[in-house]
């Protein structure tokens, strides 16, 4: 599938965080996926890490990023750049949901908690 109508994909959530898969496996994609998340204020992703790069746009709200013992804030028009097996945590700190879209250099992504436990997805990586 070359062009794909993203109010028709399929979401999913985890508690605070609402999630859309924008492209990855499920469209022959072996080096790339794309995830549009909505979190909601005060809500965060668990604690975790991934064994790709990641790059967070941030295209609304308000935030902060916990990586390697450090406390970075952020806001809307800002880029987060993860390195490969970093643990690291988004929280939304702002009063209206924290919009991002996630672009991680693998597909299927595997993600772990910081302790090398795997987290299972409730959406397609």
């Amino acid at each position: 599938m070359y062009v794909i109508q993203n109010s028709e994909l399929p979401r999913a959530a985890l508690p605070g965080i609402e999630h859309v898969t924008l492209a990855g496996s499920q469209n022959g994609l072996k080096h790339l996926s794309i995830w549009k998340q909505s979190i909601a204020p005060g809500s965060a992703t668990p604690p975790h890490r991934h064994d790709c790069e990641e790059v967070v746009l941030i295209q609304s709200g308000n935030g902060e990023l916990h990586i390697e013992g450090k406390v970075q804030r952020f806001g809307q028009d800002t880029t987060l750049a993860i390195p490969r097996n970093v643990p690291h945590q988004i929280i939304n700190i702002g009063d209206g949901p924290l919009e991002l879209v996630g672009v991680l250099s693998v597909s299927p992504v595997a993600v772990f908690f910081p302790d090398g436990q795997p987290i299972d997805l409730p959406w397609a990586s």
